[in-house]
């Protein structure tokens, strides 16, 4: 069965490697479709690819992914190689702005597949795109952050996205600190 699965990723990677369902394949470098193991009961589902990741093709990269990258390695525990990484669209939007719904519409069917082949325990949904897409509210970031929402048999935290925290300081820091904290209680099954 975990062969059929990794086989069913490698195809919808594929597919979304050859995308053309919107104008960002046309100034996208690299599709960026994720990075981390399939088996971990963890999955961070951020907003978008940025230049680092555009350059490189892997998730969280950057400045933004080098910061929450260490905050859930002292948090939860866990390395990176550790669990699975993805965002909501898989091609870098120019000069980095908020994907729009067209594109969410568009590259909706990956992150749809990925997350129904992942069947994973805990979702953990960074910045205000991830968390509308995986919790359906339209609300902000603030006042989704300190509850646990459901999405089919997953639990999805939402916190802020790490460059909100890279310009704004501890205070969002320690508060990523804190749903990263909840993260682990539910992997640890509390």
């Amino acid at each position: 069965m975990e062969s059929s699965r990794i086989h069913k990723l490698q195809l919808l990677e594929n597919e979304a490697r050859s995308c053309q369902r919107c104008d960002l394949s046309a100034t996208r470098n690299r599709v960026v479709f994720s990075s981390g193991v399939h088996s971990y009961g963890l999955v961070v589902v951020g907003e978008a690819p940025g230049a680092s990741e555009d350059r490189d093709g892997l998730p969280f990269v950057g400045r933004s992914g080098q910061l929450i990258t260490r905050l859930i390695e002292e948090e939860i525990g866990l390395a990176r190689d550790n669990y699975y990484i993805t965002n909501v669209i898989k091609c870098r939007p120019p000069s980095n702005r908020k994907p729009n719904s067209v594109e969410i519409a568009a590259c909706s069917v990956f992150l749809t597949g990925q997350l129904e082949l992942l069947n994973s325990q805990v979702i953990l949904a960074v910045g205000e795109v991830a968390a509308r897409v995986l919790t359906r509210l339209k609300t902000s970031v603030g006042s989704m952050r300190g509850q646990v929402h459901a999405m089919g048999g997953a639990k999805v935290v939402v916190t802020y996205h790490p460059a909100y925290a890279l310009r704004g300081g501890k205070a969002i820091e320690q508060a990523m600190r804190s749903d990263l904290r909840v993260v682990g209680g539910l992997l640890d099954g509390e």
